[in-house]
């Protein structure tokens, strides 16, 4: 099962820059061990405020008690505090990995079907969105769809050259006027796995 976990570290006052280099350097060799096993899938950097500490990973566990297990060992967790939201699959996920170039986002969606929409409108329009999401998986923009708690919502992995291209693919989906829609842009984790080949030493 898989898993996005948003890491909120806060070190205490006073704590040496020894101490901090430290265990971000264990935490660092670490995350490569959990790549190694399977365990992290990524890591990004979303928006920051001045002296944020803030990460985004993606992990794989068999459930919740293994996935605690994986966040446990982590160095930084002494100072972390983590937020997990499970997710389940998607029948639109292309499960793609990554095509380089341009700028990752997620996306949160929230699809509210209008009262009274014939069902066989909506039958339409989420067979449409399937066949969008495949074109744009193609086209390397769609790189991977989840289904998060709660009704009718869906988390995006994407790809686009900036935030006006990620907007205009939005806009392009048939499913967008029923849809309330979070963009979180990305920057690449120094110990994204991604970024860092599992069997570098």
């Amino acid at each position: 099962m898989e898993y996005l976990v948003t890491m909120t570290t806060h070190v205490p006052d006073g704590t040496p820059d020894q101490a901090v280099d430290d265990i971000r350097t264990r935490e660092a060799a670490h995350s490569r061990e959990l790549a190694a096993q399977g365990h992290l899938l990524r890591l990004w950097r979303p928006p920051l405020q001045p002296g944020e500490w803030r990460t985004l990973g993606l992990f794989a566990a068999a459930d919740g008690g293994q996935l605690e297990e994986v966040l446990a060992s982590m160095p930084l967790r002494v100072w972390r505090t983590d937020e997990v939201a499970p997710l389940s699959p998607h029948p639109n996920d292309p499960a793609l990995a990554a095509k380089g170039g341009g700028t990752e986002f997620l996306t949160i969606f929230t699809i509210s079907i209008p009262a009274g929409k014939p069902s066989q409108d909506v039958d339409d329009t989420e067979a449409r969105e399937a066949q969008r999401a495949k074109e744009l998986a193609g086209q390397g923009h769609l790189l991977r769809l989840w289904r998060l708690p709660g009704k009718s919502r869906a988390l995006g992995l994407w790809n686009a050259g900036d935030p006006a291209e990620m907007q205009a693919i939005v806009k392009s989906l048939p499913l967008d006027p029923w849809m309330t829609v979070e963009t979180t842009p990305l920057t690449r984790h120094p110990s994204d796995p991604a970024a860092v080949p599992t069997g570098t030493p």
